[in-house]
């Protein structure tokens, strides 16, 4: 008797027709999951079948997925191989047209599969995935025998378009009407079609894909405006896109709302590509009655590598005017970063004197920034911010308020390098500029050396308590400087060298902490320094002409200081809480830092003072000879005094509206710190209590900030300003007085503005303008870009906003001629803000007023229209040195920028 199992007869008619299903349907390697439950079902029945004829009882059959036997033990004569081998129930052939890659779908309604023609066809919410390609539709067929795909669209109970077919790649996205798409050969057509490149939106009424990037349109569109009708669009009957690269097309048209405009051009080359490449940059017109007609902003962007690029504009007007503007910028990540602006400009202005027809000047600009990643070099730093120009430069910059008003322009170079933190080496230049005085002033080379604190007597390893004479430090500061001054219309080589002087610090300070005694810091310390000059002065005064005469000498000269020190300092902390159980404030906090140091100087410094006549008056002032130097004299006389200082700081701490429980309180500064600081010399014959200093800072209600300060002369003066050794409050005839204030500054800023509609959207523009310091001419150049292009700034999810800043400076300087002392005083108001006149529409203002003066300076108005893919500005100056009104309105893309309508007049 056979010892298998008989097979169960009832499973013979389902193990055949699953066997044609599987032969039919395997040739796929598509349906490799087919297979796996092929596999599983071989395995259900194998135990019921009986094993082949003429197989020994001995021999071991090996269960497998495909029911395969192997003979372990010995020879059979009925099988010809005489070897162990093993055999397969059912063997399949691979066709050579099979895909290389598995399908794998899904669809919410049905799978059907057409035996005699091997398509497979979905229905309802259909998905496949193909490599990296995925398509979804409405209802999806697959057709095996030519490895073709068609999708299309289908309709809902209520008749609506469901399921319109969307093919996704890495390279794109295409949604259209139907698809026919070759899986072989990556080849299809679509009706129409609708993709995204970039910014570009393209639309095609029939569209072939012939590769993973290129693809032909008949009848397209393309727009950036992202509506399914939009707002505009150019037109063509035939165009080929090249995926994130160029679209290029036949003759073509724009349309604005569906409306065809009657411009052709007979062809379009239109550049997709993202990142940075090389383009004309198109012009504007500009029309001036002191320019004439011009041509602004035309140029070339060239990149050169993935370092280096280039900008180079031009402005061209008809009266011959012309300004040439290079920017190199060049970046190595990770490694440096910087940019090159350089500006040639002749300025023809028609002359409003009606002596000479122009009025014709030539000036230049040269600026340079640079920055290195701390990361690449340790320790190492290097920067750099340079900006020189002609000092009629920024006044004869065209319609351009924020560079007209700017007088003031600085320069500065620097290099560090730190040895394990224990020293310090830095080399740095400086330059200055005074547009209106014409006086220019260059400091270089400026080298500082540091050497920080040293214990000598500190022991390497600590062990018990530290002795008081390990804590004594000894530090080093070395400074050496070189100077130059002259006027722009006297510069020479000559006057350079001749008005070059430098100059050397060295400051030694001694220090020791000791423990603090109670609620004391005690600090005593010693303070050694010199200075070396390349000049000195001898003065002379002339009783014809009544003028000091100095006389210069160069050389070399050594000045000399000591001076020894005992500070003192503690803190005494206030606090008030009696505001009642009800109150919203809980109580103030004051801490009171008072300080005072009992110092000595001897009086090393006399021989380089002279006490000469200064005007014809008689009176005698005390003139060092080291006046007019970098580095100016040490001050005379002896000092044997005191010196004092009181600091306070003061806050508030109120109840959270937010958090109700007992630790739900916030804490807000009142004052951030104010106080005074002050000397009295016991050891002087003469104007013994030195000025006092008052100052305050602050940050109201965590919006308004506030920084002033001001001195104060306590004793009085003559007719002609000069101190007479009489305190104020004592003086014989006057009314009490604590002194007269002969300087003082005050600074006031603050911006108030609503709560943003997107609070995420705010978020990410925030962090959108985080970026690396820019230079003074980036700055100006940002400014001016913003001031041109105003609406691409305007952030319509801030309803209203409001800047405000007020500065005020004065101060009592001793005339040149030594005739008497005169007051110098600043003043100015900056507003800016704005307002959504309604969810499209902000109105923008700004304006600067010269208190002092009483006249407002500068003032810009602006109206911004938000049009979805469009946006229109107009700005007006009707006060400033250049008035002018413009009009722009332009895509709001960035490849579609320049396609602009301008209208700009402007006069002086």
């Amino acid at each position: 008797m056979n010892n298998g199992r008989k097979i169960n007869l009832k499973y013979i008619p389902a193990l055949l027709l699953t066997t044609l299903f599987f032969v039919i349907t395997l040739n796929s390697p598509a349906n490799y999951s087919i297979r796996n439950r092929f596999d599983k079902i071989l395995t259900r029945y194998q135990d019921t079948l009986p094993p082949p004829a003429n197989v020994p009882k001995d021999t071991a059959i090996i269960k497998d997925s495909a029911a395969r036997f192997l003979d372990s033990t010995k020879k059979d004569t009925t099988l010809k191989d005489t070897t162990i081998r093993k055999t397969d129930t059912f063997s399949f052939k691979v066709s050579k047209d099979t895909l290389d890659a598995p399908i794998a779908y899904t669809a919410s309604d049905s799978v059907v599969l057409e035996v005699p023609t091997k398509n497979i066809i979905l229905h309802n919410k259909a998905n496949t995935k193909y490599k990296n390609m995925t398509l979804d539709a409405y209802r999806i067929k697959y057709d095996q025998s030519r490895e073709v795909i068609i999708a299309d669209f289908g309709y809902d109970t209520a008749k609506h378009v469901t399921g319109r077919p969307k093919m996704t790649s890495d390279e794109s996205t295409v949604e259209s009407d139907s698809i026919v798409f070759n899986m072989k050969t990556q080849k299809g057509i679509t009706i129409n079609s609708f993709t995204q490149s970039g910014e570009m939106f393209v639309m095609g009424e029939k569209m072939k894909k012939i590769s993973p990037t290129d693809y032909y349109a008949f009848h397209g569109r393309f727009t950036t405006c992202n509506l399914d009708t939009p707002h505009f669009a150019f037109r063509t009957n035939k165009m080929k896109l090249v995926n994130k690269k160029l679209a290029v097309t036949g003759p073509v048209h724009p349309e604005f709302e569906g409306v065809p405009v009657p411009i052709y051009l007979p062809f379009g080359f239109f550049p997709i590509s993202q990142g940075r490449h090389s383009g004309f940059l198109p012009p504007t017109l500009d029309v001036s009655p002191q320019f004439g007609l011009g041509l602004e902003n035309m140029g070339y962007y060239k990149v050169f590598n993935d370092y280096l690029d280039v900008i180079t504009r031009a402005n061209l007007y008809s009266y011959g005017g012309w300004n040439l503007f290079i920017t190199p910028e060049y970046r190595v990540r990770y490694r440096y970063a910087g940019r090159i602006a350089f500006t040639m400009q002749k300025t023809r202005l028609l002359s409003n004197s009606g002596k000479t027809e122009y009025d014709d000047n030539k000036t230049f600009s040269f600026s340079w920034g640079h920055s290195v990643d701390s990361k690449a070099r340790p320790g190492t730093t290097f920067t750099a911010n340079v900006n020189f120009m002609s000092t009629k430069f920024n006044q004869l910059v065209y319609n351009n308020p924020t560079a007209n008003f700017n007088n003031q322009i600085g320069s500065s170079l620097a290099y560090s390098k730190t040895w394990n933190g224990k020293y310090n080496l830095t080399v740095s230049g400086t330059h200055s500029q005074n547009n209106q005085s014409k006086l220019i002033n260059i400091n270089m080379p400026n080298v500082n050396f540091t050497a920080v604190t040293l214990y000598p007597f500190q022991r390497k390893e600590f062990v018990g308590t530290q002795k008081w004479y390990e804590k004594l430090g000894i530090g080093l500061t070395t400074n050496i400087s070189g100077n130059t001054s002259f006027y722009d219309s006297l510069f020479s080589i000559h006057n350079l060298i001749d008005t070059f002087q430098w100059g050397a610090q060295h400051t030694i300070p001694i220090t020791l902490s000791l423990p603090q005694l109670g609620p004391f810091q005690i600090a005593p310390g010693i303070s050694w320094a010199e200075k070396w000059y390349s000049r000195r002065y001898s003065y002379t005064y002339n009783s014809a002409t009544g003028l000091v005469v100095p006389v210069r000498q160069n050389g070399f000269f050594v000045a000399n200081d000591v001076g020894f020190s005992l500070n003192i300092s503690t803190a005494i902390f206030g606090t008030f809480t009696n505001f009642g159980k009800k109150s919203s404030i809980l109580g103030l906090h004051h801490v009171i830092r008072p300080t005072i140091g009992i110092t000595y100087k001897p009086d090393l410094a006399k021989n380089y003072y002279y006490n000469i006549q200064v005007n014809k008056t008689g009176q005698y002032l005390n003139l060092s000879a080291f006046d007019n130097t970098i580095y100016r004299g040490f001050s005379p006389g002896t000092f044997g005094g005191i010196s004092f200082g009181l600091d306070n700081n003061l806050e508030m701490k109120v109840r959270s509206k937010s958090d109700t429980s007992e630790s739900g309180f916030k804490k807000i500064k009142l004052i951030d710190g104010f106080g005074f600081t002050g000397s009295y010399n016991y050891l002087a014959d003469s104007f013994k209590l030195s000025t006092l200093n008052f100052y305050v800072r602050s940050t109201l209600f965590n919006n308004v900030n506030v920084t002033g300060g001001f001195v104060v002369d306590p004793y009085i003066t003559d007719s002609m300003g000069f101190r007479k050794n009489i305190y104020a409050w004592s003086a014989p005839g006057r009314k009490f007085s604590l002194g007269r204030i002969t300087s003082g500054n005050l600074a006031i800023s603050t911006s108030f503005k609503s709560k943003p509609k997107d609070p995420k959207k705010a978020e990410t523009d925030k962090q959108a303008l985080q970026q690396l310091p820019m230079t003074m001419e980036e700055q100006q150049s940002a400014l001016d870009y913003m001031r041109r292009n105003p609406a691409e700034f305007v952030d319509f999810n801030v309803s209203w906003s409001l800047n405000v800043s007020y500065s005020l400076s004065f101060s009592s300087q001793l005339k040149s001629d030594f005739s008497g002392y005169t007051t110098t005083l600043n003043s100015g108001l900056v507003l800016s803000g704005d307002f959504n006149l309604t969810e499209k529409w902000k109105v923008t203002m700004s304006s600067y007023y010269d208190v002092k003066n009483l006249k407002i300076n500068s003032l810009t108005g602006g109206l911004s229209r938000d049009m979805h893919c469009w946006q229109m500005s107009i700005n007006v100056t009707p006060v400033g040195l250049w008035r002018s009104f413009n009009i722009t309105i332009n895509p709001k893309s960035g490849i579609l920028r320049d396609l602009k309508v301008n209208r700009a007049r402007s006069f002086q």
